[in-house]
Order: structure tokens, then C-alpha cells, then sequence
């Protein structure tokens, strides 16, 4: 059995690929295959590194050691930058609990006029 090559993608590449399975939904296997990549596991992993780190992410070296002790920590994010991001994450937290209240509501409403019907 023949041992292949490790290819190395460019960041440009990967963050194609990402952006056309996201925006085309695509799915692994299928993205696989339009652009040569040996393993389905290879394009997962762009698009975890995408959502997790953004497009930035992509064009990050990942293999080898840690330079300088560090095990792949991400960076501390500036005060404001952090601040805006949990800003961020409460108003979608209130969303989320109004849109629940909603449809509950609307289920309930729908639940009474099922039963003046019978």
C-alpha cells in the first residue's frame, strides 16, 4: 500500500472550501471531491477551526510543536472586545428566551381554538 503525500493547504483554500460548504451546503464528502481533498475529516476540521477562531483561523499554522510553551492557547481578547461579546451573547440570550415565550403562546392559542372547534 502506498503511503500518500502531506499536502498543505493554503489558508486562501481552506477558507474557499469553508465558505462554499456554508454557503452552498455542501456537505463533506461532496466538498471532498470538488476540490481533491483526501479525507472528509480534513474539511471538518477547517470548518470547526472556522467557527471557532474565524477566517483568521484558517490561515494559522497548526502542525508541530507549540512555540514557547504554549499549548495552543488562543490570545486574551481586548477588555472591549470581550465586553462587546458578552453584550453580544446576552441579547441573544434574551432573543432566544422571547422567542420561546412566543411560541409558546402560540401553540397555547392555537391549543384553545382547537378545542372550541370540537
Amino acid at each position: 500500500m502506498e503511503k500518500r503525500k502531506r499536502v498543505s493547504h493554503s489558508g486562501a483554500f481552506k477558507e474557499k472550501v469553508v465558505k462554499d460548504i456554508r454557503e452552498n451546503g455542501l456537505s463533506y464528502r461532496e466538498a471532498m471531491r470538488k476540490y481533491g481533498i483526501s479525507g472528509k475529516e480534513t474539511v471538518q476540521k477547517w470548518e470547526r477551526i472556522y467557527l471557532e477562531s474565524g477566517e483568521r483561523g484558517l490561515y494559522e499554522e497548526r502542525r508541530g510543536r507549540a512555540v514557547g510553551g504554549k499549548k495552543g492557547r488562543r490570545p486574551k481578547l481586548e477588555a472591549k472586545e470581550e465586553e462587546d461579546l458578552i453584550a453580544e451573547n446576552q441579547r441573544l440570550r434574551m432573543e432566544n428566551d422571547y422567542l420561546k415565550k412566543l411560541n409558546a403562546l402560540v401553540r397555547a392559542e392555537k391549543q384553545q381554538s382547537d378545542k372550541k372547534r370540537r
